[in-house]
């Protein structure tokens, strides 16, 4: 297939319309965030420094992986982000590991039983699908369960557009390389589809994505050889408002991945990874005067099978059921009371399962005079490790100095418990059936200072206490007996300099000083400055500085530690529309100066890559 001359195309037809994008302020509404209380409130009202990814910085990094937009917010870490597109991820915030991050989909808990921390897998999801992103860090356990220890992650995919059809299509093609191998040939191909509609009381939505990469391979070796990804996904989402009450949605969704990999770090293996996804759910909401009555429930399959000299299959399966009361006083006093109940199977050598069944309750108080307070408490309970209580507290003032401008103080202390995967209850790999569930507190204190949407500056002080820390141990997985206190302070900034102009920074510092945090960096920096060239024309330039790391070396025996170097990464991204914004073409170049870094020891990272891309809306 002629890639090169697909290229060259590319190029010609992005050459004959004017660049026009426009970049609209992230904050250009007065701003409002849901996850850390379940209510749609004030920024100004929250207790915490949600961080929002807005619908408009996702079309800003089309042809890129969620994981990689993540990677770029204050606090977080995902190893194998900048690696071969069938990398392994770890995620890690805060100092904490993959299993302490709970994933929300459209409010809904999800996990697969089967892996290792019990974590879902971002390469599930397809960027151009989700609407937008909220993640709230530190423990929240109160409102979202077992896991939500170090972060919670809320994904909202697109809804239905408003005319009787809608069509979205969308394509973009790439190299995908290393810094050592700059063939410039395309090499990454990402192509979706999504039709949609409103027929007065119905709604319907469905999509279409595919993803197919090589060029990279998975491990450094000498072999000059290439481990080629593949995916596609489906989605269908269909709704009904029977009256100004009552609304009914079902939603199905299924993901196939195709990937081959290595044998491990520095060694050459033809092998192959295959996994499934299907979830199917219900979502229905019951309103009545000053509240509402929800429903949320889904049955979500998952199927891996890994076909190399050591091969094996991962079989596992759960239901989640997630039904809640909401209750709204004067707009003063918001109220949740709910039952989240999770039952989680998976099949190793034998099936095994265990069920959760947790009753909470949260309130938010919001005052007239500065005063808010979250708070709640949530008894869980595990047909393993009984009944644990964990409860937060969350009370901020904010003063305000006009109606556009206001210094927020804050401070919260929240706990969660975090029960054994099955995985490391009775899989493959060295379970023990008597771990004890880890149990984290946290600690978090912070300011945020806010001037007419146009700058927002906030900084927090955060401290984790980790007990009963689970670890990876030879023959079996191990709780840590000493407690695990990990600090931090993370900053933020966001600001319009002018209507053309907007810069947005971030910086984390993590540190643990009773053991060694192995591929979390100390200190790490995100920065992006973007400008409208034209009404209809953006821009943007991104830097990310990702200082040393400690990691694991597994070539020799016993295991060593040895240190990863620190690394700077600049991207650059330009979106143009024409016809009305419904045709709008965009371009990026990532690691502009092809640094050479090592994003995992063993494992190629990516170099100077470049994209060129189109969206056509109908």
């Amino acid at each position: 297939m002629p890639y090169k001359s697909y290229a060259l195309i590319a190029l010609f037809l992005c050459a004959q319309f004017q660049i026009n994008a426009q970049n609209v302020p992230e904050e250009s509404l007065e701003e409002v965030v849901v996850t850390d209380s379940r209510f749609k409130l004030k920024r100004e009202n929250s207790g915490k420094t949600v961080i929002k990814i807005s619908q408009q910085e996702i079309e800003n990094n089309q042809g890129r992986s969620i994981s990689e937009l993540i990677n770029a917010k204050s606090g977080i870490e995902i190893n194998g982000s900048r690696s071969n597109a069938g990398q392994v991820l770890g995620v890690y915030v805060r100092g904490g590991r993959n299993r302490q991050v709970l994933v929300l989909i459209d409010g809904v808990q999800v996990s697969d039983p089967s892996q290792t921390s019990g974590s879902y897998d971002f390469r599930l999801l397809n960027l151009n699908q989700i609407e937008s992103i909220e993640i709230v860090k530190g423990a929240a356990s109160t409102l979202y369960g077992s896991g939500a220890a170090s972060a919670v992650i809320n994904i909202t995919t697109k809804k239905a557009g408003a005319k009787n059809v809608n069509a979205v299509f969308m394509s973009t093609i790439g190299t995908n390389q290393s810094e050592a191998d700059q063939n410039n040939n395309i090499a990454d191909f990402n192509n979706s589809v999504a039709v949609s509609g409103t027929l007065n009381k119905f709604t319907y939505r469905s999509a279409f994505n595919q993803q197919f990469a090589e060029g990279l391979s998975a491990a450094i070796t000498d072999a000059n050889e290439k481990d080629p990804y593949s995916k596609y996904g489906i989605d269908v989402n269909l709704g009904y408002d029977f009256n100004k009450a009552f609304s009914l949605s079902v939603y199905g969704n299924f993901t196939d991945i195709n990937s081959n990999f290595d044998g491990g770090a520095f060694f050459d293996a033809d092998n192959v990874f295959k996994s499934e996804q299907s979830r199917v759910g219900i979502s229905s909401k019951y309103k009545y005067t000053n509240g509402s009555i929800n429903v949320n429930a889904a049955f979500s399959q998952y199927d891996r099978e890994y076909i190399s000299a050591y091969p094996s299959v991962f079989d596992s399966k759960n239901y989640v059921l997630d039904l809640y009361n909401k209750y709204v006083v004067d707009k003063t006093f918001y109220t949740i009371i709910g039952l989240n109940v999770i039952d989680n199977t998976a099949l190793f050598t034998d099936k095994v399962t265990f069920t959760i069944v947790d009753p909470y309750i949260n309130f938010v108080y919001v005052s007239d005079f500065g005063l808010n307070i979250n708070a709640g408490g949530r008894l869980s309970n595990h047909s393993v490790y009984g009944s644990h209580f964990t409860y937060n507290m969350n009370p901020s003032f904010t003063f305000k100095s006009s109606e556009k401008q206001y210094t927020k103080l804050f401070a919260s202390y929240s706990t969660s418990f975090i029960a054994p995967s099955l995985s490391q209850l009775y899989g493959f790999y060295s379970p023990n059936p008597v771990l004890e569930p880890e149990e984290d507190k946290t600690i978090e204190g912070g300011v945020e200072f806010k001037v007419n949407n146009n700058f927002r500056v906030s900084a927090l002080y955060f401290n984790r206490e980790e007990q009963n820390v689970i670890s990876y141990g030879f023959p079996l997985y191990l709780n840590v007996a000493d407690k695990v206190k990990t600090k931090g302070v993370e900053l933020e900034l966001n600001s319009n300099i002018t209507d053309d102009l907007c810069f947005n920074a971030n910086y984390t510092f993590i540190e643990n000083r009773d053991v060694i945090v192995v591929r979390v960096p100390k200190h790490k920096m995100n920065a992006q400055i973007g400008y409208d060239i034209s009404k209809r024309t953006f821009a943007s330039l991104n830097y990310q500085y990702t200082h040393d790391r400690i990691v694991d070396d597994f070539s020799t025996s016993p295991s060593s530690h040895v240190v990863l170097n620190a690394f700077s990464l600049i991207n650059f991204h330009i979106s143009h529309s024409a016809l009305g914004n419904k045709v709008r073409f965009f371009a990026g170049i990532d690691n502009v100066l092809n640094e050479d870094y090592d994003d995992l020891l063993g494992y190629v990272s990516k170099g100077r890559n470049v994209r060129l891309g189109f969206q056509l809306t109908l």
